[in-house]
C-alpha cells in the first residue's frame, strides 16, 4: 500500500514543480535578475548607466564601423593601383605608423590639455583627410603615393585621438565601472571590424571605392556631435612643457618592471600579428581568386572572432590567469598564418580568420587592460601611449617587414615566417617577459 500511495503521489509532486518552474520563469523579477546585476556596479553592462559613456561608445561605434569600411576600401583599391605585395601591405603600416611616431607626443598632449578638445581636434582632422580622400577617388586622380599619404594623415589622426579617448574612460564611469568600460569599448571596436568589412564590400562591389571614403567622412559627424556637448567637469590638467611630459612619461613606463613586460610583449605580438593584417587583401584577391565582397566577409569573419573572444575574456581573465589567456590569443593568430597558404576558397579561410579575430582581441585587450590597471591617473595618457606607439610600431615595421617577404620569397613564405614568429614568441616570451600577476604592479585609482 505504501508503494501504491507514493506511486499515486508522484504525478501530484511532477505537477507542483512544474507549477512552480512556471511561477519562476513568469516572475519578472527572476527574468530580469541576469540583466539587473549586469547593470548594476561592476556589472558587464554597468557603464551605459553613465549618460557621458553611453552617448560617446554609440557615437564611437559608428565612427569606427566607418573607419573599417574605410580600411576595406584602401586596402582593396590599391591591389587595383599597384602589384607590389610591399605597397600593398604599407597600406597597413600608414594607419599604424603614425602611431609609432606620434603616440609619445600625442600622450603628453592628452595629459597637458583637455582631452575632449583634442579629440575633437582629431576628429575633425580626420574627416577633413576622408573627405578629401574620396574626392581624389571619385575624381579618379588618386594614385599608390596619394593613397599612402592620406592613410597617414587618418593615422595621425588615429594617433592623436587614441590616448586622449582611452584616458577619458575613467572620466565617463567610475572606478569600479572601468574594467567593464574598457571591454564595452573593446567590444564596440569588434562589432565595428565584423559589420564595417561586410557593409565596405558591399558598398565597394554596387557603388565604388569612392563611396566608402565618403561613408567614413560621413561617420565622424556623430563623434564630434557628441564631444562637441559633453562637458566632463575634470579638473584642468597642470601643463608642462612637452619634451620634458613626454620623458616623465617613459620614465615611469621603463622603470616599471611590470609596464616593461607588457610593453616588451605589445612589441613582439605586434610585429608578428601584422602579417595576418597587411597580406590578407593579397590571399583573397591572388591566392583565393575572392572578389572585394569576398574580402568583406572573410574580415567579417575576422570581427565576429573578436567580439565573442572580448566577452568570454574578463571570466577567462579571472579563471585561468593572464598568461594563459595570452597564450591562447598568440597560438589563435599562429595556427591561421600556417594554414592560410594552403587554402584554395574564400569559405575555407572563414574559420581561420574567425580564430585569427579571437587572437587578435585577446591579445591586445588583455595588454591594453595590464597597462591601465598599472598607469598613474596624472600620466595615464603618457603610459597609454608608449604602449600605443610600442605595439602600433611593431605592427608597421611587421606589416613592412612581412611584405618585403613576400616580394622576395613569394606570399606562402612570409605567411609562414609570420606564422613561426608568433609559435616563437608563444614559446620564448612567457620566460624572457613573463606578464606581470593580478596584483603586481597595480595603482590605486581615484
Amino acid at each position: 500500500m505504501a508503494v501504491t500511495i507514493l506511486e499515486l503521489s508522484r504525478p501530484r509532486l511532477d505537477l507542483a514543480r512544474r507549477d512552480r518552474h512556471r511561477k519562476c520563469m513568469s516572475d519578472p523579477e527572476r527574468q530580469e535578475g541576469w540583466l539587473a546585476r549586469a547593470k548594476g556596479p561592476g556589472g558587464s553592462l554597468a557603464p551605459f548607466r553613465h549618460s557621458a559613456f553611453a552617448a560617446i561608445w554609440t557615437a564611437n561605434l559608428f565612427s569606427a564601423i566607418g573607419s573599417s569600411v574605410q580600411s576595406v576600401g584602401a586596402a582593396w583599391l590599391m591591389t587595383d593601383l599597384t602589384t607590389s605585395h610591399r605597397l600593398i601591405a604599407m597600406v597597413q603600416s600608414s594607419v599604424t605608423l603614425p602611431i609609432m611616431a606620434l603616440g609619445l607626443f600625442a600622450g603628453a598632449i592628452a595629459d597637458n590639455f583637455d582631452r575632449r578638445r583634442v579629440m575633437l581636434a582629431a576628429q575633425i582632422s580626420m574627416l577633413m583627410a576622408s573627405a578629401v580622400l574620396a574626392v581624389l577617388t571619385f575624381e579618379g586622380f588618386i594614385g599608390p603615393a596619394s593613397l599612402l599619404i592620406l592613410t597617414l594623415v587618418l593615422g595621425a589622426g588615429t594617433a592623436l585621438n587614441s590616448p586622449a579617448w582611452q584616458a577619458s574612460v575613467r572620466a565617463q564611469v567610475g572606478p569600479e565601472d572601468l574594467p567593464a568600460a574598457i571591454s564595452l569599448n573593446t567590444i564596440a571596436f569588434n562589432l565595428a571590424r565584423s559589420i564595417g568589412p561586410a557593409l565596405g564590400g558591399l558598398l565597394i562591389s554596387f557603388s565604388g571605392v569612392a563611396a566608402a571614403f565618403a561613408l567614413n567622412t560621413v561617420s565622424f559627424l556623430a563623434m564630434i556631435w557628441v564631444l562637441w556637448r559633453w562637458r566632463p567637469g575634470s579638473p584642468q590638467p597642470v601643463r608642462q612643457p612637452i619634451l620634458p611630459s613626454i620623458a616623465t612619461g617613459l620614465r615611469f613606463c621603463f622603470t616599471s618592471p611590470s609596464l616593461r613586460k607588457v610593453l616588451a610583449r605589445g612589441f613582439v605580438v605586434g610585429f608578428g600579428i601584422a602579417g595576418y593584417q597587411a597580406l590578407i587583401p593579397v590571399v583573397v584577391r591572388e591566392e583565393l581568386r575572392g572578389s572585394e565582397f569576398d574580402f568583406g566577409v572573410v574580415l567579417c569573419a575576422f570581427g565576429l572572432g573578436s567580439i565573442i573572444s572580448a566577452l568570454a575574456l574578463p571570466s577567462a581573465r579571472r579563471n585561468y590567469g593572464t598568461e594563459i589567456v595570452i597564450a591562447f590569443g598568440t597560438l589563435a593568430y599562429a595556427l591561421p598564418l600556417a594554414v592560410l597558404p594552403f587554402l584554395s576558397q574564400v569559405w575555407q579561410a572563414l574559420p581561420f580568420a574567425f580564430l585569427a579575430g579571437a587572437g587578435w582581441a585577446t591579445c591586445l585587450n588583455t595588454l591594453n587592460m595590464a597597462m591601465q590597471f598599472r598607469s598613474p591617473d596624472a600620466i595615464l595618457g603618457r603610459c597609454l601611449s608608449t604602449y600605443s606607439a610600442t605595439t602600433f610600431g611593431g605592427m608597421a615595421l611587421g606589416a613592412w617587414a612581412w611584405g618585403a617577404v613576400a616580394d622576395w620569397q613569394g606570399l606562402q613564405a612570409a605567411l609562414l615566417s609570420a606564422s613561426v614568429w608568433m609559435f616563437v614568441v608563444l614559446v620564448l616570451f612567457p620566460l624572457i617577459a613573463p606578464l606581470p600577476k593580478r596584483h603586481e604592479g597595480r595603482v590605486e585609482m581615484l
